[in-house]
């Protein structure tokens, strides 16, 4: 059975070493590893693979929760060369080493989350979600699917950070391609497997949703959320509001004037 849980790590750095192998996964919030001297900064689309023996100090933000997941070395079935896919674990842990996941392995990391939190006493169920994770991760180490190749280095978290910090501007996809080292074109199609949509519907639905934000909580006029969420003008808002939220300005500040 492996032993898998949600935790919330420490703001302060700490560091500690044990006798079996560990993967640590980004759930919520951001959290940095040291793991003997090789860093991982873990998001939601992260996740870092803990070798037995392997020094690592870890601290995390006030946001943060992580599932740990303990490969127990006094279980058969993982631990010794009779199970059928010791040698795939033993090259899945050969190092540490960061993952990031592609948007099935992180729907299937938040979906065990919510199941832990929902049920937290069900060990077994954690132990069997735990293990989905495990065997689905290690395939794609394995097949070298998910790994530091630029087919994987684009983070949805990163580029969530950096449209957020440049909506009052034009964004081109140019601009987002260059800052996940990628060429417009392998952008194009890395973006929208991990990603699940193009990145246009990802800018939209940045600029949408913090100008709705705005709306709702600041007296600031339509023209200047207009301007501080990147659109070209009063109008250009209302018009998308109206087609893909179903919804106007007005009627957005209206109900926080009510609230």
């Amino acid at each position: 059975m492996l032993d898998a849980r949600l935790l919330k790590l420490p703001i302060a750095s700490h560091q500690h070493r044990h006798e079996h192998h560990q993967i640590v996964i980004g759930v919520q919030g951001e959290a940095d590893l040291s793991v003997d001297g090789t860093g991982s900064h873990l998001d939601t689309w992260k996740a870092c693979l803990v070798p037995t023996e392997a020094r690592h100090d870890y601290c995390g933000d006030h946001q943060n929760h992580v599932m740990v997941i303990n490969l127990d070395p006094s279980t058969p079935a993982i631990s010794t060369p009779n199970h059928a896919d010791y040698e795939r674990m033993v090259r899945v842990f050969e190092k540490p080493r960061t993952i990031h996941m592609d948007s099935r392995l992180q729907g299937l990391v938040q979906f065990a989350a919510g199941e832990f939190d929902r049920s937290p006493g069900n060990q077994a169920m954690h132990g069997h979600l735990a293990a989905s994770i495990l065997y689905c991760m290690a395939d794609r180490v394995v097949d070298q699917r998910v790994g530091p190749s630029h087919r994987h280095s684009l983070s949805p978290d990163a580029m969530h950070r950096y449209v957020r910090a440049n909506l009052h501007r034009k964004i081109r996809v140019q601009d987002l391609a260059s800052e996940a080292c990628l060429s417009v074109s392998r952008f194009h199609e890395v973006f929208r497997e991990v990603v699940g949509t193009t990145p246009h519907q990802f800018l939209l639905e940045a600029r949408l949703d913090q100008a709705i934000k705005l709306l709702a909580s600041t007296p600031l006029s339509v023209s200047e959320i207009s301007y501080r969420v990147g659109f070209s003008s009063q109008s250009a808002l209302t018009n998308a509001l109206r087609k893909h939220k179903g919804t106007t300005p007005t009627k957005l500040q209206v109900r926080d004037n009510v609230a």
